[in-house]
Formats: structure tokens, sequence, C-alpha cells
């Protein structure tokens, strides 16, 4: 069941044109940019956008450009975790990384304590209204979220296709206080 879902959604995906996702993205920027947490967060986490997830690149920029202070993820395959690094120059730090995903070259790797994290956007491949998520099966963000403060927030990026009714949460997984797409902001939890 997840597994078909899996492939099914990232089939959908895959399938938006470039500028689609472009467009798309710039709406789903828009909302995250409103919400009262994010604006008020000192330290936030991106994702960096890889196969046609929601964009994250704008709200990367924006966000330096606030002043804000910005980690993106190291995949540490060995040991199944993430590392949180600052991100000082986009994108002139970065470099194909894991699965070919943008990474922190090796001399702008800047560990930061998960704890000090106010803000995470979360990726994933689907996502139902009530907060849970369908990540892509390796459990890496799980794993990470459990690591935050209380009062730290969690959004999920997604497009409206990406959102369904069951995503088969599992009791490790773990839910997000925001879905936000390219049409709406869902509150969860």
């Amino acid at each position: 069941m997840k597994k078909q879902l899996r492939k099914e959604i990232l089939a959908a995906r895959m399938g938006q044109s470039d500028s689609e996702v472009v467009e798309k993205s710039a709406r789903v920027a828009e909302h995250v940019k409103s919400l009262p947490e994010f604006q008020k967060a000192g330290l936030v986490m991106f994702y960096i956008d890889f196969r046609k997830e929601v964009a994250t690149g704008e709200l990367i920029k924006y966000s330096l450009e606030q002043g804000k202070r910005v980690v993106i993820p190291i995949t540490d395959t060995k040991n199944i975790r993430l590392i949180p690094s600052e991100l000082k120059d986009f994108p002139g730090d970065l470099m194909s990384g894991t699965w070919g995903i943008l990474e922190p070259k090796p001399e702008c790797v800047r560990p930061v304590e998960p704890t000090e994290i106010d803000f995470v956007i979360v990726p994933g491949v689907s996502f139902d209204e009530k907060g849970n998520r369908l990540g892509y099966g390796g459990g890496f963000y799980d794993r990470f979220l459990r690591l935050m403060r209380p009062d730290t927030v969690f959004a999920a990026l997604a497009f409206e296709m990406q959102i369904r009714d069951d995503v088969c949460p599992e009791e490790h997984d773990y839910p997000v206080h925001y879905v936000v797409t390219e049409d709406r902001v869902m509150k969860c939890k």
C-alpha cells in the first residue's frame, strides 16, 4: 500500500512541467511567508528540493535576506541521521551530495544543534490533512524531528496532488504542524 502510493505520487509529481513546479512553488512560498511562526523564527531548516519537489530556493534566499539563520540537512547514511548545517551563501556553499541532492561543500559544513532550530520545512512524498506524512522510506526525518524542542514548528511543503486521505501512518512516523500547498495552509494537530 505504502509502496504503491509512493510510486503513484512520485510519478504524478515528476509528470509536472518545470514551469508548473516553479509557479506552484512560488504560491507555496507566499503561504509559508505568511505563517506567524515562520515570520518570528530566527533559525529555519530547509530541505534542498530534488526531483520536482516544492522548490525551496526562493524561500532560502528570502530568509537569508530577512536576516534569519538558515540550515540545511546533510544526510549521514552510515548513521541514518541528518546533520543540520548552517548555510551562509546560497547556492555558493553547495555541491552535489547523497543521492545527487545538493549539500554543503566540505569546507562549508557548519553543524548546528537540532535544539537551536525554530522552524523546520519538511519534505515528503504524500501528506494527509492531519499532518501525517509518507516520506521516502529512509526514516531520516522521523528520527530527526524527535530531537527538536517541543515548541519547534514543522511545516511540510506539498503540491495539492500529494494530499491524500490515507498515507498509512505508523507508530514511529512524526506528524507536522502545517501542510502548505499552492492552494491552502492546513493547520494540523
